[in-house]
């Protein structure tokens, strides 16, 4: 069974789409048993650090996520939560991995938020295990990941280099959008549902 988590953020039912176009089950939940039990638990989202890490401890959810052992997949927001700290809201993350998530710099000359297509460079790790250097993906963020140990991608937005995805042990993190990013980002849900 897939589980895709359910809590206060946004972009679930398009990873939930995605899933059904690929001819997979997946369960939108945020039952603590259900997500124990599942085989791959995939963690989507589109919104604030602050309320959805908020909803996370209210249902115990952070606890959860933690003990996981199976192969386990953060999406955009996903992603960030996945790390110790954020500058949206000062927020506390999971602290699955060690960074502190930052807000672009402004003022560069480019627009923020980071929207659209971007390359994908320095690839690593089982996502990306029928991807190729320079494939494309598609971003939607103001707040990025600055280069990490953790790192199995990067990406260059005006000037910032930043972890577009970590990975340690079960869990992944992708900070773009893989359910929107066409056959790479099917390629990369593919490769994370064949993990074990």
């Amino acid at each position: 069974m897939i589980a895709v988590i359910r809590y206060n953020a946004g972009n679930v039912l398009s990873v939930m789409n995605a899933l059904s176009r690929m001819g997979k089950d997946a369960v939108l939940t945020d039952d603590r048993a259900a997500i124990e039990r599942a085989d791959k638990v995939i963690f989507p989202g589109v919104g604030e650090a602050s309320s959805a890490m908020a909803y996370l401890k209210a249902h115990r959810l952070d606890e959860v996520i933690r003990g996981l052992r199976q192969p386990f997949l953060g999406i955009c927001l996903g992603m960030q939560l996945m790390c110790a700290s954020s500058e949206e809201g000062d927020t506390e993350c999971l602290g699955i991995f060690p960074e502190r998530v930052r807000l672009f710099p402004k003022g560069r000359g480019w627009k923020i938020p980071h929207v659209g297509w971007n390359t994908l460079e320095r690839l690593s790790g089982p996502l990306f295990k029928a991807s190729e250097e320079g494939d494309y993906a598609y971003f939607v963020h103001s707040y990025y990941v600055p280069l990490s140990d953790s790192a199995s991608s990067v990406t260059e937005y005006d000037g910032v280099v930043f972890s577009s995805s970590l990975s340690r042990g079960n869990f992944h993190g992708v900070q773009f959008h893989p359910e929107k990013s066409g056959e790479e980002g099917e390629r990369i849900l593919r490769s994370f549902l064949e993990e074990t």
